[in-house]
């Protein structure tokens, strides 16, 4: 009997031994049990990098991350004949070797002016995180029930304003008013807005995401948590970038067009989706906007681009083994404006403030390269009646 425990016990250590040299990747993401967890290393600062694979991080709180920050040849296959070549250059440096996407859009047309690594801006998307705030904040203020100095409470005694509660990105505030509105003017309001459906006309692959039919349930933090986190959501970097033209451009929800010749380019006539009724509550939001960059959670655009006011709303959760990281902006310059949103996907690395800091190096080179938006007044065609299959 001795010498068949000594045997099982053997065997035992065999098998944790082969299972400690077996890749990360290849153990996947579904191994998050608390037994079979991987020790991080003691390193003090930075990220925790556990085994032999730099791809697993493990966050100060214990979350295991199983996909890389970075990632190498992430724009291959990018069709790029239409767009500016100018601003794909400052995308592809901003990004550099950050595992994910980054989007450049003329708010005025909604033309694409660069997508790198197209295979994932044009994918089913990912939770938004906290860039959802953006959609919930027009929805409290379309319905009246806020302004931007409302004091809404957010618990233990505190209150907090809309302009805070968007530069500090606070999560109670955003349930409050979830909660107040309920899902069916989330929700009502989202689609408006452009969620749940294809942002672009004639771009092949582009997917639409997943905006829910029902709210989640209260175990997972109902339509609170939809609108702190965006639970049960999948965005899309196109949809993003479309609302966040609408807020620039004052309300104008244009399909957006990713041209993919030169002569598409110069012929390329801007398509209206919808007009959306926020011209007269953008200005509430913008505080809070710039709030963010200047001293809230997008404040690492100042690492590098001081040159002009930028607004933009940071986004960070992580969902199955992977963080994101959202940050969805635009720079408001003399020569007019320009939108720029990142999505990253990682571990540790990777954040909203990290996709904020990629976004300010982009405006920092389309500085230096001295790249101006033209203030025409492009030719509109308005498609009220017309779905995007229809205006082909």
């Amino acid at each position: 009997m001795k010498n068949l425990r000594i045997a099982k016990l053997a065997v035992t250590l065999v098998l944790a031994g082969l299972n400690f040299c077996i890749p990360a990747s290849a153990q996947g993401p579904g191994r998050r049990g608390a037994s079979d967890r991987p020790k991080p290393s003691q390193a003090a600062n930075g990220p925790k990098v556990m085994n032999a694979s730099s791809a697993i991080t493990v966050s100060p709180s214990g979350e295991v991350f199983y996909t890389s920050s970075f990632a190498d040849h992430t724009a291959d296959g990018d069709v790029t004949a239409g767009e500016d070549p100018v601003v794909r250059n400052a995308a592809l440096g901003a990004l550099g070797k950050m595992n994910g996407t980054v989007l450049a859009i003329e708010p005025t047309s909604g033309r694409i002016l660069a997508m790198v690594n197209q295979r994932l801006a044009l994918s089913s998307g990912a939770e938004p995180c906290s860039t959802i705030k953006l959609s919930v904040a027009l929805t409290a203020l379309s319905e009246g029930i806020i302004t931007k100095e409302t004091e809404v409470n957010i618990g233990a005694g505190h209150q907090m304003n809309l302009t805070t509660a968007l530069a500090r990105s606070n999560n109670q505030y955003f349930e409050a008013l979830g909660r107040q509105l309920g899902f069916e003017e989330v929700s009502s309001h989202a689609r408006q807005y452009g969620l749940g459906e294809l942002a672009g006309v004639n771009i092949s692959g582009e997917q639409a995401g997943i905006y829910p039919a029902k709210e989640i349930s209260a175990r997972s933090g109902g339509v609170g948590r939809m609108c702190s986190f965006g639970e049960g959501i999948s965005m899309t970097p196109l949809q993003l970038g479309a609302l966040v033209s609408a807020i620039a451009n004052g309300g104008t929800l244009y399909y957006l067009q990713h041209p993919t010749t030169p002569e598409q380019a110069a012929n390329l006539q801007p398509v209206v989706k919808r007009q959306l009724n926020i011209a007269p509550i953008i200005g509430e939001m913008t505080d809070g906007m710039a709030g963010a960059v200047n001293s809230g959670t997008a404040r690492r655009v100042r690492y590098s681009f001081t040159q002009a006011a930028v607004l933009g709303k940071t986004g960070t959760c992580s969902r199955a083994g992977t963080r994101f990281g959202w940050f969805g902006s635009y720079a408001d310059t003399r020569e007019g404006r320009i939108v720029v949103v990142v999505f990253l996907q990682g571990g540790t690395v990777t954040s909203g403030p990290k996709a904020a800091e990629v976004a300010g190096r982009m405006y920092r080179r389309l500085y230096d390269h001295k790249f101006l938006l033209p203030k025409s007044t492009p030719v509109v065609m308005t498609a009220t009646a017309k779905s995007p299959s229809a205006i082909r």
